[in-house]
């Protein structure tokens, strides 16, 4: 649980917690909490074989890019960017789980 909490739930809780914040500090918040959830998952993948994960590792990993295109100005996602991103990556997270484990289990 302990895990859980330090390897998804608080980087998580920053990505939330940084919402309201400038585009900046944003964007080095999402950055990190992104390459620390992503970098959780690969490592869980290989520890214990557990399948989503295998998969959500690089998914977060690159929602770096359009995280730091949106938060630079290189990459115009509109007034409202940051929800879309927190939206594609929640749901992309959810439904990579959901679907993965559902189509071949929830080890290998």
């Amino acid at each position: 649980m302990r895990n859980s909490i330090l390897a998804w739930w608080l980087p998580l809780g920053a990505m939330l917690v940084a919402i309201p914040l400038g585009d900046g500090v944003k964007t080095v918040i999402w950055v990190a909490a992104l390459a620390w959830m992503g970098g959780a998952c690969v490592a869980n993948s290989r520890r214990c074989g557990r399948v989503h994960c295998r998969y959500t590792g690089p998914f977060l990993l690159a929602m770096i890019l359009p995280v730091l295109g949106n938060g630079s100005g290189l990459l115009s996602l509109g007034e409202q960017g940051w929800l879309w991103l927190g939206l594609t990556t929640g749901l992309g997270m959810a439904v990579i789980w959901w679907l993965s484990e559902r189509m071949l289990g929830q080890y290998r």
